[in-house]
């Protein structure tokens, strides 16, 4: 559904998007991390034709966003970050106003408009004037806004921002109801457990470079393996288990004393299974209370990677 090919953006003398290569299939709901100016606004920017690349492609529903944006537009619903509204509009009056700028027929706009309130949750607050609504709720009515022609793509950027909890997790539902529908959905924000909750890809961007995409099991196995969990018997020396560990498994290992256990750390690259510290330690004497595999949180990854690419690009 979307193909980014060597995407590359300069502003001037600052290189935004370098080679940027990207393929998202139909239903995928992919969530773009990365640090401000990574280059995520201008790759959805891009995407959405509001901007030319200045080499590379970007293709949506296989049409060309230089060649063809009109088709392209027709495929795609954009929100923004920040988005002005029509403060002394009634929402009806609203939607339906967008619904006629994307050629919506006449006779099925108003039946739309319903269908997009009732999808958001707005309904009660139909009738009252944009300005009114709280910024939960114009988020909403911006997300029902990207909705009016029935877009094939949506491309949210930090549709979360400045919401309460509450707030969040509506429009995660929403978004979990649209990827339902087989929408393919691009979607940005700093909230990474929520991300880690909902895509089922992610990419990893900075200084203008995909650093890793895939599923958050993919991209962990290839940054931050999975962990092991061990907890020892109580009278048992964690000091004496960790070295034991370190030199069976080749492994860093450290001990937690908030948790009372004993976690090994794999390196990039290296995999280290239950099975093989268990052995171990029952084969050195140890007791075991607890064993378990951890995969890396996102956040994690996202430091590793971001960390890992500032090290190479200042070597």
């Amino acid at each position: 559904m979307i193909r980014c090919e060597a995407l590359t953006k300069w502003y001037g003398g600052f290189l935004a998007l370098d080679q940027l290569d990207l393929e998202l299939q139909p239903g995928d709901l992919f969530g773009f991390i990365g640090p401000n100016g990574a280059g995520k606004t201008t790759t959805m920017k891009i995407l959405a034709t509001l901007l030319t690349p200045t080499s590379g492609r970007a293709l949506v529903g296989g049409h060309d966003v230089v060649d063809s944006p009109d088709a392209v537009r027709r495929l795609v619903g954009y929100m923004p970050d920040f988005f002005g509204v029509y403060r002394e509009m009634r929402v009806v009056e609203y939607l339906a106003f967008f619904a006629a700028a994307y050629r919506v027929p006449s006779g099925e706009r108003r039946q739309v408009v319903q269908d997009l309130l009732t999808l958001v949750e707005l309904t009660h607050k139909a009738d009252e004037l944009v300005g009114s609504l709280s910024r939960g709720m114009q988020q909403r009515l911006g997300l029902a806004r990207a909705l009016v022609h029935d877009p094939q793509v949506l491309i949210l950027d930090e549709p979360a921002s400045g919401l309460d909890p509450r707030a969040r997790v509506e429009v995660r539902e929403i978004l979990k109801e649209l990827q339902s529908m087989g929408k393919t959905i691009i979607l940005s924000s700093h909230i990474l457990p929520e991300l880690a909750d909902i895509c089922n890809r992610v990419g990893i961007v900075s200084q203008g470079r995909l650093r890793a995409f895939g599923s958050i099991e993919d991209v962990a196995a290839t940054v931050a393996p999975h962990r092991v969990r061990a907890q020892l018997a109580a009278e048992d020396s964690p000091e004496a288990a960790a070295a034991l560990l370190r030199e069976a498994l080749a492994a860093p290992v450290e001990y937690e004393a908030s948790s009372s256990s004993l976690l090994v750390r794999p390196e990039a690259g290296q995999r280290v299974r239950c099975e093989e510290v268990a052995a171990a330690l029952v084969g050195g004497g140890f007791g075991l209370r607890g064993l378990r595999s951890e995969t890396p949180s996102l956040e994690e990854i996202f430091l590793r990677l971001t960390e890992d690419a500032a090290s190479g690009d200042e070597a």
